[in-house]
């Protein structure tokens, strides 16, 4: 490894010799994949952000525990694993409200948001590592951090979590994982069975359109929001599309169920509402800003769109103004046409 311009091995006594400087210097390089490796775990950017400074700062009070028998990468991804399983075992799992409620009904006002952090969170593109190509993964890094995988991920036991993580999206084998988590070989490979087996169940990854497509769906999709459309909005959906706004715990399922809540309770007349792209979870997302009584379009929330052929199969708002900054988004917009 290379610090303060010099070359050094890899062993527990040259990190014992690192200044602090030094030893913040060698583990950063990895802070962008520890926390998404929290993120994964959690579900929460939140957490994945402060749990990360937890591991970088624990790896440099306990460095003395890194034996030099692998890399730091590994001993990071240790260290890290073992604090999101404690913070596990302390909080309820993280889903999003289609994972654990009936649809709601469009004539009811929606339920109050959940004043808990219980819902999943996005993740901004621009924060994810560079792609690690890892020929023993058996789950692309892009898709794995995708809602749908995200939400089923969620509904596996905190250990079983971890195995399938470590194994099948970060390519590290039966004995690595082991070494890691402190388990057997074979607890390990009986946790990775029984995860595979409810990720089968639980997900399904979805083929999504060309970009061209995509990004003409989007446009017309933009369109139908700012222009209040509610039938242009409903045109591009699937007849069994899904609609979200955590942390509400109400969402919507089907074409007619989406339209009659966008009529009673989202579309009040153009110029409302003010969408500028953006990415999240390795998917196509809207910033979402809301205008009130001829105020400055104010940040709303975070949208994030599943496609499924040629139609939208679900839109999930996350309604979080504290995210925008997360995302590098302002959180007013000019009006419109200055």
């Amino acid at each position: 490894m290379s610090v303060g311009g010099r070359t050094v091995g890899g062993g527990s006594a040259v990190i014992l010799k690192m200044t602090h400087d030094e030893f913040t210097a060698t583990v950063e390089g990895h802070r962008r994949e520890i926390q998404l490796h929290c993120y994964r775990m959690l579900g929460s950017l939140v957490d994945a952000e402060d749990l990360t400074q937890e591991t970088l700062l624990r790896a440099w009070r306990r460095r003395e525990t890194y034996a030099g028998r692998g890399s730091i990468r590994a001993w990071l991804y240790k260290i890290a694993t073992h604090i999101c399983l404690d913070e596990l075992g302390r909080r309820p799992r993280r889903l999003l409200p289609q994972q654990l409620l009936p649809p709601a009904d469009p004539s009811v006002p929606p339920a109050p948001p959940a004043t808990e952090p219980v819902w999943l969170e996005p993740y901004p593109d621009h924060l994810l590592p560079d792609p690690m190509a890892d020929p023993a993964a058996r789950v692309d890094v892009q898709e794995s951090v995708r809602l749908a995988f995200l939400t089923a991920l969620q509904m596996l036991p905190p250990r079983q979590r971890a195995v399938l993580i470590l194994r099948d999206v970060l390519g590290f084998d039966a004995r690595e994982t082991a070494g890691l988590l402190e388990f057997t070989v074979s607890a390990v490979n009986s946790l990775l069975h029984r995860a595979r087996a409810t990720m089968t169940k639980r997900y399904h990854p979805q083929e999504t359109p060309p970009d061209d497509r995509v990004q003409e769906l989007l446009r017309r999709y933009v369109s139908a929001w700012e222009s209040a459309n509610v039938e242009g909005l409903i045109a591009l959906l699937r007849e069994d599309a899904r609609f979200a706004m955590p942390p509400s715990p109400a969402w919507y399922s089907g074409r007619d169920a989406i339209a009659a809540f966008a009529t009673a309770s989202v579309f009040s007349g153009p110029g409302r509402w003010r969408m500028r792209r953006t990415r999240a979870n390795a998917q196509p997302a809207l910033a979402v800003y809301v205008a009130e009584a001829g105020g400055l379009p104010r940040a709303a929330g975070i949208q994030v769109l599943m496609f499924e052929g040629d139609r939208i199969a679900e839109a999930t708002t996350f309604m979080d103004p504290a995210l925008f900054p997360r995302f590098n988004l302002p959180e007013t917009l000019a009006p419109a046409g200055a």
